[in-house]
């Protein structure tokens, strides 16, 4: 108990950077709000250096919940947004593209070859080779094309 009585701001700067490293690793935001509560306690403890430690704990629980939830609220959506949003969906890259058919697709399915990759594809009707297609979509990694004007 003596260890509780004597938290000083220095004390809450240490949980604040565990917090900070913590989230470092991987924690998905969870640790962000605590951190900014301990953070925040810190600078509350210079100025009310006479603060008792159970204050002190349901201050850090407090602000700990308000700073998670307005994080999850309202700053996510921020870290989010992304220049490249199709970047590690490969198929939804392709969308627009339009490739000249090598073999027949009987049935409207077969696969094609895509720079590197032999792709899965799917067309509402039967397809001939040297036919130019365009890609319409994707559902999982099968493409789906249609005939190209």
């Amino acid at each position: 108990m003596d260890f509780l009585n004597s938290l000083q701001p220095w004390h809450w700067l240490i949980i604040a950077f565990i917090c900070l490293g913590l989230e470092a690793l991987g924690a998905g935001g969870f640790l962000l709000g605590s951190a900014a509560a301990a953070f925040l306690l810190a600078a509350v403890l210079w100025l009310l250096p006479d603060t008792g430690w159970a204050w002190q704990l349901v201050w850090f629980a407090v602000g700990s919940l308000i700073f998670t939830v307005a994080y999850w609220k309202f700053f996510r959506k921020v870290n989010e947004k992304s220049d490249y949003p199709q970047l590690n969906q490969r198929a939804a890259q392709l969308i627009g593209r339009v490739v000249v058919l090598e073999n027949d697709l009987p049935g409207g399915q077969g696969k094609i070859q895509i720079g590197d990759t032999l792709w899965s594809v799917r067309a509402s009707g039967q397809l001939e080779k040297g036919c130019s297609v365009i890609i319409t979509g994707s559902e999982g990694m099968t493409l789906l094309i249609d005939k190209h004007n």
